[in-house]
């Protein structure tokens, strides 16, 4: 690969806050007993063991209390990943007696999408609803879809590629509309990119299941909660001790559940305060990106979206490649063409939304954080042009310009 003339910043410039985020030194504070004084099992009957399932009981209710929700309705989990595998799978099994059909959405993360491919091997139908160009889910189609057999229907609350958000709330209103003397269909979602942005009252949002990651709330990686309505029928998905109300099985992650209560309540916090800032220096950002790059759309929609979200794709170069250029001036992006860095398949998010593939791999996500400076930004706003026009003199590609 050949290097750029111009000087890279001074330090790491990290725009990938939708994949992880740095870990705040409150937090990792917060857990460093836990790791080297308190490191006792939560299921001992000693000292060491009652101060850890002390800490485990405090984070668990700082999380319900901002979740609006009792203690005992928040189970952890390894991360969103298993919230997701276990409020979909769990649910299904559980009330397969009532029926098999399961409602999603196109755009959702791989780990609903894939638990759902699962199911439907285990004879379970599956509806995949369609998105409009913005990836707003079509309520008309939702509404639609739901029949006597529905047990679940699972629309995330903010896509982690183009940030779009969910209209949750109307969603939950046609689902309650809908339910049967079963109580069903339950709604879940996955809040897993909007808990440092949003409030969310699961009562408001009315919702049976959520899913949350401290990961992306700068709290430790490998670690989770799914929120469960009391009485919403359940099956674990790891089997083994009585922890976690015998719902998830397995010794607790003491140190990791301090740090996600400590991330959580420090997010929630902070709403007022970092999401209007974040979003200033993201607005500002796009709006260079525009005017100094010619042949760029952004995607997702306009104003309904994260705060910290930029996703454009712009053509006749590769997605790719801006990430490979962007790293050699220490500025850390996320490929927006791909399913993931390790696949060069085109995104599911963005062909759900009608891009074609040949506008699908000039993408790029921008994803800011409560670390971002505005001297970084303006940084990214001068190099990223730069690069652009660099990749672009040396491609053979020349697509025509339908915004």
């Amino acid at each position: 690969m050949k290097y750029l003339k111009f000087k890279p910043y001074k330090t790491v410039i990290y725009l990938d806050n939708a994949a992880t985020t740095q870990i705040d030194k409150t937090v990792l504070k917060a857990m460093e007993p836990y790791l080297t004084k308190y490191y006792g099992n939560a299921g001992g009957m000693y000292s060491l063991g009652y101060i850890a399932r002390e800490a485990i009981d405090h984070a668990r209710k700082t999380i319900a209390d901002y979740l609006d929700c009792a203690p005992s309705e928040i189970i952890f989990t390894s991360g969103g990943t298993e919230a997701n595998n276990m409020a979909i799978t769990g649910t299904a099994r559980a009330n397969k007696t009532y029926g098999n059909h399961i409602i999603t959405t196109k755009i959702e993360h791989p780990s609903v999408l894939e638990t759902c491919k699962a199911l439907e091997k285990e004879g379970f139908n599956v509806t995949y609803l369609n998105v409009d160009k913005y990836g707003v889910v079509k309520l008309d189609e939702l509404e639609n879809a739901i029949t006597s057999k529905t047990i679940l229907v699972s629309v995330m609350h903010g896509n982690n590629e183009i940030g779009t958000i969910e209209p949750i709330e109307e969603i939950s209103k046609i689902i309650k509309s809908r339910k049967n003397e079963n109580s069903l269909p339950y709604f879940h979602t996955d809040a897993c990119q909007t808990a440092g942005s949003f409030d969310l009252n699961v009562n408001k949002l009315g919702v049976e299941l959520m899913t949350l990651n401290s990961g992306k709330i700068y709290g430790p990686k490998g670690i989770g909660a799914l929120y469960i309505k009391e009485k919403t029928r359940i099956q674990p998905i790891i089997y083994g001790g009585g922890q976690e109300f015998k719902k998830r099985a397995g010794t607790e992650n003491v140190a990791s559940i301090v740090g996600f209560g400590k991330a959580f309540e420090l997010a929630q916090k902070s709403l007022k305060t970092d999401v209007p800032r974040v979003k200033k220096l993201r607005d500002k950002l796009l709006q260079k990106l525009m005017q100094n790059i010619d042949k760029i759309i952004l995607n997702g929609h306009p104003e309904k979206r994260l705060p910290n979200n930029i996703h454009i794709s712009i053509y006749d170069i590769e997605g790719e490649a801006m990430v490979l250029y962007l790293d050699q001036m220490n500025i850390c992006a996320g490929t927006g063409s791909a399913c993931s860095s390790k696949s060069l398949e085109a995104s599911h998010v963005l062909q759900a939304i009608g891009l074609p593939h040949e506008i699908i791999h000039g993408s790029l996500r921008l994803t800011l954080g409560k670390y971002t400076t505005e001297q970084e930004i303006n940084y990214v706003a001068e190099t990223l042009p730069k690069i652009v026009n660099y990749l672009r003199s040396i491609s053979p590609i020349n697509l025509n310009y339908k915004p």
